[in-house]
């Protein structure tokens, strides 16, 4: 981007919520652009996922607009480099116009009702705007990281790839949700003495009553409650053909289960006594998740098998509540922190956001006209499975908005 430019649409980010409302606007034949800071699609699959890394929702859920997944195991788990073909596929689909190595620094709102977004490249001129860049946008690391001894090696579960690279030693991951229990299992499976600390994500059975759990939950409207910024996702791994995370079983097979971090000084990891409270905070949402799902089928009258349980396991429990850990004599020289992801919206300098920073969506839209958010709309909305639905809602608020029509589109692209 070379230029001042004005455009109908600017989408901000190349992801699937972007691609998704990109796709719904080029069927409406709305001139528009998607501005991507990476230089290449689907960058954050490609350097922030580990190599060993699949989807955790089944390859049944890729619903995006105009495309479904069309392979020979609709129940499987898409890993890492296939998720890449995917998308890159499907952006030359319908020829996604999307404008590689442009960060948007700054959107603002003119008198006028328009738009101006500065970016590395220039100033752009926009009468509607779509951020699609999810919640999802800078590493969360805790100030308590600061501590940490120089010698033991940190980094954010997003930098993490594989066991053999990292020092040779024990590992502390930190962090029970998604990322961090996949990983641990990895370093445990792979030989290494893990510890594990424990936050209070709860757990989810892959399968239950005939059914991925994600189908389950997509059906009885799990996923349509509002977003909220404490949710985190319940541990499950789609690796292997997919199967039940437990954090008793890691603790069956030596993991060293631990409290959350309080604090690190002088070479000791601080320790809340709360390890126990939070292995029940995991095996509550897997009784609350299969009762929705028992209690769903039973009032739709749906003619699914009957409910089973895993075989019962306690062991987190039998273990002591350290409050106090040794990095040296516990031979810990790596960490890593699977501790979440934080937003920023700052950039945008419009009153559409609540007291948690995030964005108040409605419809797509929000209380500034023109103004738009793909993958806001609720828990699951930034989704493989629901993004088309908040794409489709985008590009009908703007499709039935006379803000975007006759406008000259002018604008000039920079050379790939």
């Amino acid at each position: 981007m070379a230029t001042t430019t004005s455009i109908d649409v600017a989408i901000i980010g190349a992801g699937q919520a972007g691609l998704a409302v990109s796709h719904e606007l080029a069927t409406q034949g709305r001139d528009h652009v998607v501005f991507e800071r990476a230089r290449r699609l689907a960058e954050p699959w490609r350097s922030e996922r580990w190599d060993s890394f699949t989807l955790v929702t089944p390859n049944w859920a890729f619903r995006l607009p105009g495309a479904r997944y069309q392979g020979d195991d609709p129940d499987g788990y898409l890993p890492r480099d296939e998720v890449v073909r995917t998308f890159e596929a499907y952006a030359a689909s319908f020829g996604a116009p999307v404008v590689f190595d442009t960060e948007v620094q700054a959107v603002d709102v003119e008198p006028g009702g328009s738009f101006i977004l500065r970016t590395n490249g220039g100033t752009v001129k926009a009468r509607d705007v779509v951020i699609a860049t999810s919640l999802f946008q800078r590493p969360k690391v805790p100030a308590v990281a600061a501590g940490m001894p120089a010698a033991i090696t940190q980094l954010h579960s997003r930098n993490y790839r594989r066991p053999e690279a990292l020092p040779p030693g024990a590992a502390l991951v930190v962090g029970t949700a998604q990322s961090g229990a996949q990983i641990a299992e990895e370093l445990y499976q792979h030989g290494r003495t893990v510890y594990l600390s424990v936050g209070g994500a709860g757990r989810a059975p892959r399968r239950y009553r005939g059914r991925d759990v994600f189908g389950w939950l997509l059906e009885i409207g799990f996923f349509n409650q509002p977003i909220d910024p404490a949710f985190a996702a319940p541990h499950v791994s789609g690796k292997n053909g997919g199967r039940t995370l437990n954090l008793h079983e890691f603790a069956r097979h030596g993991v060293r289960l631990l409290g959350h971090v309080r604090a690190i000084d002088d070479g000791m990891l601080r320790l809340a006594p709360d390890l126990h409270e939070n292995l029940a905070k995991a095996d509550g949402f897997d009784a609350h998740a299969r009762q929705m799902i028992d209690g769903f089928i039973a009032q739709a009258g749906i003619d699914a098998p009957p409910a089973e349980s895993d075989p019962p396991l306690r062991d987190g429990f039998a273990l002591p509540q350290h409050e106090r850990l040794d990095l040296a004599a516990a031979d810990i020289t790596s960490v890593i922190w699977a501790t979440g992801y934080q937003w920023d919206f700052s950039w945008i300098h419009a009153p559409v956001f609540d007291g948690n920073g995030l964005p108040v969506v409605h419809d797509g839209g929000t209380a500034t006209p023109g103004l738009h958010f793909a993958g806001f709309s609720n828990l699951g909305a930034h989704t493989l499975a629901k993004i088309g639905d908040d794409a489709i809602r985008v590009a009908t608020a703007i499709a039935a908005s006379d803000r975007s029509t006759g406008l000259d589109a002018t604008l000039t692209r920079a050379a790939d």
